[in-house]
C-alpha cells in the first residue's frame, strides 16, 4: 500500500455533506474519491482529444450476440 498523509482541509459543509451524499461514504473515502478524480482528469482529456481518430473494428451483431 502507498504511503499516507495525514492532512487538514477546510471546505464549505454543504459542499461535503453533497459530496458524501453523491459517495454513500465518509468523509476520508469521499475526498479520495474527489482526489482520484483529480488526478485522473489528464487522461480524461487525452482520450477526449483523441475521438474520431482511433479506428475500431468489430462486428457490432456479433457482439450482441454474445450477449444472449
Amino acid at each position: 500500500m502507498a504511503k499516507e498523509s495525514k492532512i487538514t482541509v477546510y471546505v464549505p459543509e454543504p459542499l461535503l455533506r453533497e459530496a458524501q451524499e453523491v459517495t454513500g461514504e465518509g468523509i476520508t473515502a469521499t475526498v479520495r474519491r474527489g482526489l482520484q478524480l483529480v488526478a485522473s482528469h489528464r487522461t480524461f482529456q487525452d482520450l477526449r482529444r483523441m475521438r474520431g481518430r482511433v479506428k475500431f473494428s468489430a462486428d457490432l451483431e456479433k457482439l450482441r450476440e454474445d450477449r444472449g
